[in-house]
Protein backbone atom coordinates (compact mmCIF):
# COMPACT_ATOMS: atom_id res chain seq x y z
CA UNK A 1 0.00 0.00 0.00
CA UNK A 2 1.83 2.92 -1.13
CA UNK A 3 1.28 7.17 -0.10
CA UNK A 4 -0.51 8.05 -3.15
CA UNK A 5 -3.44 5.16 -2.78
CA UNK A 6 -3.96 6.26 0.60
CA UNK A 7 -4.43 9.51 -0.49
CA UNK A 8 -6.88 8.69 -3.53
CA UNK A 9 -8.76 6.80 -0.32
CA UNK A 10 -8.55 10.09 1.86
CA UNK A 11 -9.69 12.02 -0.82
CA UNK A 12 -12.64 9.33 -1.58
CA UNK A 13 -13.61 9.50 2.29
CA UNK A 14 -13.60 13.53 1.76
CA UNK A 15 -16.07 13.18 -0.99
CA UNK A 16 -18.48 10.93 0.96
CA UNK A 17 -18.18 13.78 3.61
CA UNK A 18 -19.13 16.90 1.77
CA UNK A 19 -22.07 15.01 0.62
CA UNK A 20 -23.07 14.13 4.00
CA UNK A 21 -22.11 17.61 5.64
CA UNK A 22 -24.30 18.96 2.79
CA UNK A 23 -27.33 17.00 4.10
CA UNK A 24 -26.30 16.76 8.23
CA UNK A 25 -25.67 20.98 7.91
CA UNK A 26 -29.37 21.59 6.69
CA UNK A 27 -30.61 18.88 9.70
CA UNK A 28 -28.68 20.91 12.33
CA UNK A 29 -29.94 24.36 11.00
CA UNK A 30 -33.76 23.04 11.39
CA UNK A 31 -32.92 21.24 14.63
CA UNK A 32 -30.69 24.10 16.20
CA UNK A 33 -32.86 27.04 15.12
CA UNK A 34 -36.70 25.97 14.32
CA UNK A 35 -36.34 23.39 17.08
CA UNK A 36 -37.35 20.41 14.96
CA UNK A 37 -35.89 17.20 14.14
CA UNK A 38 -36.85 16.27 10.65
CA UNK A 39 -36.44 13.21 9.77
CA UNK A 40 -37.79 13.73 6.33
CA UNK A 41 -34.73 15.40 5.35
CA UNK A 42 -33.10 12.80 3.69
CA UNK A 43 -36.22 12.62 1.67
CA UNK A 44 -35.15 16.44 0.67
CA UNK A 45 -31.85 14.30 -0.67
CA UNK A 46 -33.66 12.04 -2.41
CA UNK A 47 -35.87 14.77 -4.41
CA UNK A 48 -32.82 16.49 -5.76
CA UNK A 49 -31.27 13.36 -7.19
CA UNK A 50 -34.49 12.90 -8.46
CA UNK A 51 -35.26 16.56 -9.69
CA UNK A 52 -32.15 16.59 -11.41
CA UNK A 53 -32.65 13.62 -13.14
CA UNK A 54 -35.42 15.52 -14.53
CA UNK A 55 -33.70 18.78 -15.52
CA UNK A 56 -30.34 17.07 -16.79
CA UNK A 57 -31.51 13.75 -17.93
CA UNK A 58 -34.80 14.17 -19.62
CA UNK A 59 -34.94 17.64 -20.64
CA UNK A 60 -31.46 17.89 -21.27
CA UNK A 61 -30.81 21.23 -19.34
CA UNK A 62 -27.64 22.15 -18.85
CA UNK A 63 -25.69 20.59 -15.28
CA UNK A 64 -24.99 23.57 -13.81
CA UNK A 65 -28.69 25.16 -14.56
CA UNK A 66 -30.14 22.09 -13.42
CA UNK A 67 -28.49 22.27 -10.14
CA UNK A 68 -29.65 25.66 -9.42
CA UNK A 69 -33.11 24.74 -10.12
CA UNK A 70 -32.45 21.39 -7.95
CA UNK A 71 -31.93 23.66 -5.23
CA UNK A 72 -34.82 25.92 -6.17
CA UNK A 73 -37.62 23.15 -6.18
CA UNK A 74 -36.42 21.67 -3.20
CA UNK A 75 -36.17 25.14 -1.06
CA UNK A 76 -39.95 25.63 -2.59
CA UNK A 77 -40.78 22.16 -1.67
CA UNK A 78 -39.76 22.19 1.90
CA UNK A 79 -41.56 25.90 2.20
CA UNK A 80 -44.48 24.11 1.41
CA UNK A 81 -43.69 21.87 4.18
CA UNK A 82 -42.70 24.19 6.89
CA UNK A 83 -45.85 26.74 5.95
CA UNK A 84 -48.97 24.35 5.57
CA UNK A 85 -47.83 21.27 8.08
CA UNK A 86 -44.82 22.04 10.51
CA UNK A 87 -45.57 25.31 10.93
CA UNK A 88 -49.48 24.01 12.67
CA UNK A 89 -47.63 22.36 15.23
CA UNK A 90 -44.95 24.62 16.85
CA UNK A 91 -45.65 25.22 20.44
CA UNK A 92 -48.14 22.30 21.08
CA UNK A 93 -48.23 20.39 24.33
CA UNK A 94 -46.38 16.65 22.94
CA UNK A 95 -44.52 18.62 20.40
CA UNK A 96 -41.63 16.15 19.84
CA UNK A 97 -44.58 13.25 19.58
CA UNK A 98 -46.07 15.55 16.64
CA UNK A 99 -42.73 16.54 15.08
CA UNK A 100 -41.79 12.23 14.79
CA UNK A 101 -45.08 11.36 13.15
CA UNK A 102 -45.62 14.34 10.86
CA UNK A 103 -41.98 14.37 9.40
CA UNK A 104 -42.07 10.35 9.24
CA UNK A 105 -45.08 10.54 7.16
CA UNK A 106 -43.44 12.76 4.87
CA UNK A 107 -40.96 9.99 4.31
CA UNK A 108 -43.91 7.68 2.65
CA UNK A 109 -45.68 10.08 0.93
CA UNK A 110 -42.65 11.58 -0.64
CA UNK A 111 -41.19 7.83 -1.16
CA UNK A 112 -44.65 7.21 -2.78
CA UNK A 113 -44.93 10.02 -4.97
CA UNK A 114 -41.55 9.38 -6.51
CA UNK A 115 -42.31 6.38 -7.49
CA UNK A 116 -45.77 7.23 -8.81
CA UNK A 117 -43.67 9.60 -11.26
CA UNK A 118 -40.22 8.60 -12.16
CA UNK A 119 -40.92 4.40 -11.18
CA UNK A 120 -38.95 2.23 -9.32
CA UNK A 121 -35.97 1.52 -11.83
CA UNK A 122 -33.02 3.13 -10.98
CA UNK A 123 -31.73 6.10 -12.48
CA UNK A 124 -28.73 7.48 -13.59
CA UNK A 125 -27.10 11.06 -14.15
CA UNK A 126 -23.55 11.42 -15.98
CA UNK A 127 -21.26 14.49 -14.71
CA UNK A 128 -20.35 17.34 -16.40
CA UNK A 129 -17.88 17.44 -19.84
CA UNK A 130 -15.95 19.19 -17.64
CA UNK A 131 -15.14 16.73 -14.63
CA UNK A 132 -15.16 13.64 -16.19
CA UNK A 133 -11.98 13.00 -16.50
CA UNK A 134 -9.26 11.92 -13.53
CA UNK A 135 -6.57 13.69 -11.56
CA UNK A 136 -3.59 11.30 -11.19
CA UNK A 137 -1.63 10.86 -7.78
CA UNK A 138 1.21 8.49 -8.05
CA UNK A 139 0.49 5.25 -9.67
CA UNK A 140 -3.56 5.66 -8.59
CA UNK A 141 -6.32 8.13 -9.94
CA UNK A 142 -9.07 10.33 -8.94
CA UNK A 143 -12.14 11.57 -10.13
CA UNK A 144 -11.63 15.62 -10.95
CA UNK A 145 -15.61 15.41 -10.63
CA UNK A 146 -14.64 13.97 -6.61
CA UNK A 147 -12.20 17.25 -6.08
CA UNK A 148 -15.10 19.21 -7.62
CA UNK A 149 -17.31 18.37 -4.69
CA UNK A 150 -14.52 18.60 -2.11
CA UNK A 151 -13.66 22.20 -3.19
CA UNK A 152 -17.13 23.05 -3.05
CA UNK A 153 -17.83 21.75 0.14
CA UNK A 154 -15.57 24.04 1.32
CA UNK A 155 -16.63 26.91 -0.16
CA UNK A 156 -20.60 25.94 1.73
CA UNK A 157 -19.36 25.60 4.52
CA UNK A 158 -17.52 29.02 4.49
CA UNK A 159 -20.36 30.72 3.22
CA UNK A 160 -22.87 29.55 5.74
CA UNK A 161 -20.28 30.30 8.37
CA UNK A 162 -19.83 33.79 7.07
CA UNK A 163 -23.59 33.90 6.45
CA UNK A 164 -24.74 32.60 9.95
CA UNK A 165 -21.92 34.86 11.50
CA UNK A 166 -21.35 38.26 10.15
CA UNK A 167 -24.64 38.95 8.46
CA UNK A 168 -27.96 40.53 10.10
CA UNK A 169 -29.67 37.64 8.76
CA UNK A 170 -27.27 35.18 10.69
CA UNK A 171 -27.42 37.53 13.83
CA UNK A 172 -31.13 37.41 13.72
CA UNK A 173 -30.98 33.37 13.40
CA UNK A 174 -29.31 33.15 16.11
CA UNK A 175 -30.73 35.50 18.20
CA UNK A 176 -34.38 32.92 17.05
CA UNK A 177 -32.56 30.25 18.47
CA UNK A 178 -31.20 31.39 21.68
CA UNK A 179 -34.81 33.19 23.19
CA UNK A 180 -37.43 33.63 20.10
CA UNK A 181 -39.89 35.08 22.42
CA UNK A 182 -37.55 37.92 22.76
CA UNK A 183 -37.11 38.04 19.44
CA UNK A 184 -41.09 38.02 18.30
CA UNK A 185 -41.48 40.73 20.80
CA UNK A 186 -38.92 42.90 19.09
CA UNK A 187 -41.44 43.39 15.86
CA UNK A 188 -39.10 40.37 14.05
CA UNK A 189 -41.62 38.35 12.08
CA UNK A 190 -39.94 35.25 13.41
CA UNK A 191 -42.65 32.44 11.69
CA UNK A 192 -41.28 34.15 8.45
CA UNK A 193 -37.50 33.29 9.20
CA UNK A 194 -38.45 30.43 10.12
CA UNK A 195 -39.50 29.00 7.18
CA UNK A 196 -36.59 30.69 5.32
CA UNK A 197 -34.81 28.67 7.22
CA UNK A 198 -36.71 25.85 6.51
CA UNK A 199 -36.57 26.49 2.90
CA UNK A 200 -32.69 27.30 2.62
CA UNK A 201 -32.02 23.82 4.85
CA UNK A 202 -33.82 21.54 2.62
CA UNK A 203 -32.53 23.87 -0.66
CA UNK A 204 -28.74 22.43 0.67
CA UNK A 205 -30.48 18.89 1.47
CA UNK A 206 -31.63 18.95 -2.63
CA UNK A 207 -28.43 20.34 -3.58
CA UNK A 208 -26.29 17.15 -1.88
CA UNK A 209 -28.86 14.65 -3.61
CA UNK A 210 -28.35 16.45 -7.38
CA UNK A 211 -24.52 16.58 -6.48
CA UNK A 212 -24.09 12.71 -5.48
CA UNK A 213 -26.51 11.55 -8.55
CA UNK A 214 -23.58 11.36 -10.89
CA UNK A 215 -21.58 9.38 -8.27
CA UNK A 216 -25.05 7.01 -7.09
CA UNK A 217 -27.50 5.37 -8.82
CA UNK A 218 -31.02 7.35 -7.81
CA UNK A 219 -33.60 5.14 -5.89
CA UNK A 220 -36.46 5.29 -4.42
CA UNK A 221 -35.63 4.77 -0.53
CA UNK A 222 -32.41 6.75 -1.03
CA UNK A 223 -33.53 9.09 1.78
CA UNK A 224 -33.82 6.74 4.09
CA UNK A 225 -30.65 5.38 3.77
CA UNK A 226 -28.89 9.12 3.97
CA UNK A 227 -31.14 9.89 6.36
CA UNK A 228 -29.40 7.44 8.78
CA UNK A 229 -25.87 8.51 7.88
CA UNK A 230 -26.99 12.01 8.92
CA UNK A 231 -27.95 11.17 11.90
CA UNK A 232 -24.88 9.84 12.57
CA UNK A 233 -23.33 12.53 12.12
CA UNK A 234 -25.10 15.11 13.66
CA UNK A 235 -24.75 12.87 16.95
CA UNK A 236 -20.95 12.49 16.51
CA UNK A 237 -20.83 16.46 16.65
CA UNK A 238 -23.33 17.57 18.78
CA UNK A 239 -27.48 18.43 18.00
CA UNK A 240 -27.48 21.87 16.11
CA UNK A 241 -23.70 22.35 16.02
CA UNK A 242 -22.79 23.61 12.56
CA UNK A 243 -19.09 22.77 12.49
CA UNK A 244 -19.91 19.69 14.79
CA UNK A 245 -21.39 18.17 11.71
CA UNK A 246 -18.41 19.33 9.77
CA UNK A 247 -16.32 17.48 11.89
CA UNK A 248 -19.04 14.20 12.49
CA UNK A 249 -18.66 14.54 8.37
CA UNK A 250 -15.32 14.09 7.97
CA UNK A 251 -14.36 11.24 10.90
CA UNK A 252 -17.58 9.18 9.32
CA UNK A 253 -16.40 9.60 5.58
CA UNK A 254 -12.55 8.37 6.52
CA UNK A 255 -13.97 5.24 8.72
CA UNK A 256 -16.20 4.52 5.51
CA UNK A 257 -13.19 4.90 2.74
CA UNK A 258 -10.79 2.86 5.03
CA UNK A 259 -13.38 0.57 6.77
CA UNK A 260 -14.15 -0.49 3.01
CA UNK A 261 -10.79 -0.88 1.90
CA UNK A 262 -9.60 -3.08 5.13
CA UNK A 263 -13.05 -4.97 5.68
CA UNK A 264 -15.56 -4.17 3.24
CA UNK A 265 -18.56 -7.09 5.26
CA UNK A 266 -17.59 -5.22 8.61
CA UNK A 267 -17.17 -1.29 7.41
CA UNK A 268 -21.16 -0.24 8.25
CA UNK A 269 -20.16 -2.03 12.03
CA UNK A 270 -17.74 0.65 12.29
CA UNK A 271 -19.67 3.74 11.64
CA UNK A 272 -21.92 2.57 14.70
CA UNK A 273 -18.75 1.63 16.70
CA UNK A 274 -17.49 5.36 16.09
CA UNK A 275 -20.75 6.82 17.45
CA UNK A 276 -21.40 4.56 20.21
CA UNK A 277 -17.49 5.62 21.76
CA UNK A 278 -18.50 8.99 21.07
CA UNK A 279 -21.58 8.73 23.27
CA UNK A 280 -20.17 6.89 25.75
CA UNK A 281 -17.30 9.58 26.16
CA UNK A 282 -18.97 12.86 25.78
CA UNK A 283 -22.87 11.91 25.16
CA UNK A 284 -24.02 15.83 23.95
CA UNK A 285 -21.56 14.97 20.97
CA UNK A 286 -17.98 16.64 20.47
CA UNK A 287 -19.08 19.85 20.13
CA UNK A 288 -22.01 19.70 21.49
CA UNK A 289 -22.85 21.88 24.87
CA UNK A 290 -23.89 19.33 27.85
CA UNK A 291 -27.23 19.90 29.55
CA UNK A 292 -27.28 21.39 32.76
Amino acid sequence: MDVSFIIVQVLSGLTMATVLFLVASGLTLIFGVVGLFNFAHGSFYMLGAYFAYQFISLMNINFWMGVFLVMVSTGICGWIMEYFFVRRIYGRHEEGAYQILLTYTFILILDDLVKIIWGTDYKSISRPTILTGTIPIGNWAIPSYSIFIIVLGMLIAGGMWLLLQKSRFGRIIRAISSDRSMVNAMGINVKRFLTIVFAFATALGGLSGALAAPLRTVTPGAGVEIIIEALIVVVIGGLGNFWGAWIGALIIGQVTAFGILWLPRWSILFIYMVMAGVLIIRPEGLLGEASK
